[in-house]
């Protein structure tokens, strides 16, 4: 007499395959996916730390009126201007008084999280008046301000600007030179200029019919000669004017 073999209630399990090749599948989809945004995260996180900085160092050639600039990327202030062609305006900004663009080493100087202000702001654009800020420091300047100024630092003289100038709330600081006409910037006076990360401005005429605005920290002013040649001479290694 033959005894049963299988217990009451248990029956042979049939694996499907069809089942098994969807787990696969479905393993190995998630698989990828957690590697894509493994990949995606490393670059988000970088994009994020970098914050619209480069520091990739490639020359763009930016061709303004009849001049050509060439300018590193990590120079370049603004993402959408990073690429070579004509353009109206060229924007920069400098650590000073290395006159280098971004890099990590420096993130702090460029994020403005050090204890102390390094960065100048460069801007490239045509000409619009015919004399640069220190040009239009006798025929209209001086018509603006009231005597006497008092003593600045490194040297220059602090005026305060009359009501009917339009220049509320800035100082204009004049600095002598021998056999040239003076130093003149202006700078915005009292708290705005704390919260200013650059609160001077000057602009001098460059290249071919090219005007160069420059903003930078008001501590920069007592040593005036030094920032300005040194800005004269980046903007001498950076144009390339055509005739």
């Amino acid at each position: 007499m033959k005894q049963a073999t299988i217990a009451d209630g248990a029956e042979p399990t049939v694996v499907d395959s069809r089942l098994m090749r969807r787990v696969f599948q479905t393993f190995a989809a998630l698989a990828v996916l957690s590697i894509a945004i493994s990949l995606g995260g490393k670059w988000f996180g970088r994009s994020i730390a970098m914050a619209g900085y480069t520091d990739d160092q490639t020359i763009h050639k930016v061709v303004i009126g009849n001049n050509v600039m060439a300018v590193p990327a990590n120079a370049i202030r603004f993402e959408q201007a990073r690429r070579d062609g004509i353009a109206s305006r060229l924007d920069l900004y400098l650590r000073y008084p290395q006159m280098t663009g971004y890099s990590e080493a420096a993130r702090d100087d460029f994020n403005h999280t050090g204890t102390s202000k390094t960065i100048i702001f460069m801007t490239f654009e045509q000409r619009v008046m015919s004399r640069d800020m220190s040009g239009r420091f006798a025929p209209i300047y001086s018509a603006l301000i009231t005597q006497p100024g008092v003593p600045g630092p490194g040297g220059t003289t602090v005026y305060s600007f009359n009501e009917k100038s339009g220049y509320m709330n800035e100082e204009l600081i004049v600095g002598k030179r021998t056999g040239k006409e003076p130093f003149v910037a202006r700078c915005l006076g009292g708290p705005s200029a704390d919260e200013s990360l650059a609160p001077c401005e000057r602009d001098i005429h460059v290249g071919e019919d090219l005007s160069l605005t420059y903003r930078f920290p008001k501590e920069f002013l007592g040593d005036w000669q030094a920032l300005d040649t040194s800005i004269e001479s980046q903007a001498a290694r950076i144009l390339k004017t055509e005739h």
